[in-house]
């Protein structure tokens, strides 16, 4: 057994071997015991408010010897030696933080599943639908109507709902921007106050607003800066064929008038008819602004697209008179500064992705940090709100990351998100 003293945090040195003895939900590193291997380390560890660590000698570098003397002078517990006959087994002593932190890995796993699992249904859901609004409308409107009413009654019923980003490959690639776009539409209407009823509708109506271009070319289904006037014309007739086929579907008249609506702007610049703000419903103005925010993260060409808080930011600081100053503001606090899908970097100077936001508590999310000691397929998720000294420092693009930590944290192509039950604090949570 190796014997450890506590030591003065002034003391620690690259090299030495410590034990931490706070849970490992109240520090960044991703086991509590290990030997400093750097600069950067000592310096995290001072940011966490420790005056002292506790130092196993006899696992440190031998060349710290004479940093603190008296810890090497501390005699080591003799083990009985067996000699395999007449031994009792001794059971190594269970490392309960490493149990712990690996049951929390694989709950935070079976939860990215099932989210992925529900999303993906959902967009081969849309896929049938899409295939029968044609010939057998009706036939689109029930599984459109039993889509939404899951997601809303599972919403409704949630309490607090935490916004989760999704794996890289989800979903049927020509059904996630109406899933998507549902997706956020409820989350951000049910922090507006609506009910049931409006929810439902306002679910179906963005689950659908696009329908129209079902009966446009290919390569007019999305604008490009390098269309013609009457391409431009043409596309925008996508907005009355969405229209029509929901007439052929029986949706109510609050449906039909969302879906007229979703590309218009709250300062008269959007299209068909270029209404404004009074005469703009609350589902059209929260429908113009998620799809608008979808086809900046996802946009056809992917070039172009922004991580979420880019997207964010442009729509905040460039486009905020289009939108309505209700709606924008809570869908700001609602996705929070960082939504699911941005890169950041720590106040450490770790790099990290958002995995998740708690709608109710938007400004701590939890991430998944950059650690090489640690197999990027068992990182655990972070939760910021634990380790408040480890707040964001700044947003950063992809290509501002290192190669490894690019490679680390695999930036999602394709930002898709989906819902799940705000989890209750556990107690080191809430001592936090």
């Amino acid at each position: 057994m190796n014997s450890s003293i506590l030591i003065d945090i002034s003391q620690l040195r690259v090299g030495m071997y410590i034990q931490l003895d706070v849970g490992w939900m109240h520090h960044p590193f991703p086991v509590s015991s290990f030997r400093v291997a750097s600069l950067d380390q000592i310096a995290t560890l001072r940011e966490l408010g420790l005056t002292e660590v506790r130092y196993v000698p006899k696992k440190s570098d031998p060349d710290l010897k004479e940093l603190v003397p008296a810890a090497w002078s501390v005699p080591a517990m003799d083990m009985p030696v067996s000699n395999g006959l007449d031994a009792p087994v001794v059971n190594a002593p269970v490392d309960h933080e490493a149990v712990r932190r690996r049951e929390l890995l694989e709950a935070q796993n079976r939860t990215l599943a099932v989210c992925n699992q529900r999303f993906t249904e959902a967009t081969r859901q849309y896929q049938l639908l899409e295939r029968a609004v044609s010939e057998h409308p009706d036939q689109a409107r029930t599984k459109g109507d039993a889509l939404v009413s899951g997601c809303v009654t599972e919403l409704l019923e949630n309490g607090d709902s935490v916004i989760r980003l999704l794996s890289e490959g989800v979903g049927e690639r020509n059904a996630l921007h109406p899933i998507n776009v549902m997706v956020i539409s409820l989350l951000l209407g049910r922090s507006l106050g609506m009910k049931s009823v409006e929810l439902h509708d306002l679910g179906v109506a963005a689950l659908i607003h696009d329908l129209g271009k079902l009966n446009l070319p290919p390569n007019l289904r999305q604008p490009t800066p390098s269309m013609i006037p009457r391409e431009r014309s043409r596309y925008e007739t996508h907005v009355g064929e969405s229209v029509a086929f929901a007439m052929r579907m029986g949706l109510p008249d609050s449906v039909l008038t969302a879906i007229a609506q979703h590309h218009e702007m709250a300062d008269g610049s959007g299209f068909p008819l270029r209404l404004s703000g009074p005469a703009l419903g609350r589902s059209s103005q929260v429908l113009a602004l998620v799809n608008r925010y979808d086809r900046m993260c996802n946009p056809s060409i992917g070039v172009d697209s922004l991580t979420p808080h880019e997207a964010l930011s442009v729509i905040f600081a460039q486009l905020k008179s289009r939108f309505d100053s209700v709606v924008l503001g809570a869908f700001i606090r609602m996705m929070g500064v960082y939504p699911p899908g941005s890169i950041v970097q720590l106040v450490n100077d770790r790099y990290a992705i958002v995995a998740s936001v708690n709608s109710s508590r938007p400004l701590r999310p939890k991430v998944i940090v950059h650690d090489s000691r640690v197999p990027k397929d068992e990182a655990p998720i972070l939760d910021l709100e634990t380790v408040p000294e480890l707040g964001i420092r700044r947003s950063l693009k992809p290509a501002q990351l290192p190669r490894d930590a690019l490679d680390y944290l695999s930036p999602r192509q394709r930002i898709c998100y989906f819902f799940e039950r705000a989890a209750s604090p556990g107690p080191d949570e809430a001592d936090a």
